[in-house]
């Protein structure tokens, strides 16, 4: 109870349905271990495998990235690129009124808006974040969407912070609403998709695999799926992680500085100083979310390993 946080009421209909249940599993493999670590010391559970979580490569793709990837055409793929973070950009510009530029490096935040996630953290360190903001060499773009959950305060609480912080910066944009058409642009018109959830906090997350299946670079902390796919500076770039047992107010501190120096140092100079090596990262990526990510493992793994009778 004391590491997720649930009530005592959810704590008691958990273990009564681990109890009721045949098997149970977690949807990534970190989720498998934490639960079952979790659950060790209680009578009668029932066995928890893991099925990690995945995305519809038909549905979230962007079919003609993959055709230029695999056709080895270059000039295609960055054309094509640009365009759709042009067309991601026109919703920038309806809600915002702000012009974002296709050749400027973008990060996306972009999914349900909970304390755990912490959608604000570049935010963390003023000093920091507007240093990133201003620097005419490695020019960035920020863009945070997604939607709290109506009585969670905590996490409306963020949202607005983010929207008030971001009416003075003219390359941040904070969009509202999330439904699968958002969802699909922002996945497509990002070069970078940012996760940092305070670690074993995320069950799983798939936003980053659909963002993958468009070409753009997860950046993240290594918790739900994530540790999973991620090759540092192969297919992502994996911010490194303090330790769990810290304080969250001092896991929030040094995690923001990891992301800082991850930004700084790596990830903005090879978008701009090494594009080849940033496209090998994509196409990487591009590469390595499937099959494993995508939704037709994941259908076989659920009869396979839970539905199927033995």
């Amino acid at each position: 109870r004391r590491l997720t946080g649930i009530h005592d009421d959810q704590f008691n209909h958990s273990l009564a349905a681990l109890r009721f249940a045949r098997k149970a599993n977690g949807v990534s493999a970190l989720h498998g271990h934490v639960s079952r670590e979790m659950w060790k010391h209680y009578e009668g559970i029932c066995p928890i495998v893991s099925i990690t979580n995945a995305q519809n490569w038909q549905y979230w793709s962007d079919k003609q990235l993959y055709k230029a990837m695999d056709a080895n055409d270059d000039f295609i793929f960055d054309d094509r690129k640009k365009h759709l973070k042009k067309r991601a950009f026109e919703i920038v510009a309806d809600q915002t009124g702000k012009k974002f530029d296709p050749n400027v490096l973008t990060i996306v935040w972009a999914r349900r808006f909970a304390g755990y996630k912490r959608a604000s953290m570049l935010t963390y360190d003023m000093e920091r974040f507007e240093k990133l903001l201003s620097n005419s060499k490695y020019p960035i773009q920020i863009i945070w969407a997604g939607k709290p959950y109506p009585m969670d305060y905590i996490g409306i609480g963020i949202f607005d912070k983010i929207v008030e912080i971001s009416k003075t910066y003219s390359n941040c944009a904070v969009l509202v609403g999330y439904e699968l058409m958002l969802s699909k642009k922002l996945k497509r018109g990002s070069d970078a998709w940012l996760n940092v959830p305070r670690i074993y906090h995320e069950a799983s997350g798939t936003s980053g695999m659909a963002a993958a299946m468009n070409g753009s670079v997860n950046v993240g902390l290594p918790d739900g799926w994530f540790p999973e796919f991620a090759k540092d500076k192969s297919n992502s770039f994996i911010v490194k992680p303090c330790d769990s047992s810290l304080s969250e107010e001092l896991q929030d501190d040094l995690d923001a500085a990891s992301l800082y120096d991850l930004l700084e140092k790596e990830v903005l100079p090879m978008y701009y100083d090494y594009p080849n090596s940033w496209l090998e990262i994509v196409k990487k990526g591009m590469t390595d979310i499937i099959p494993q990510f995508d939704s037709n493992r994941l259908a076989t793994e659920y009869y396979e390993k839970l539905y199927k009778k033995s």
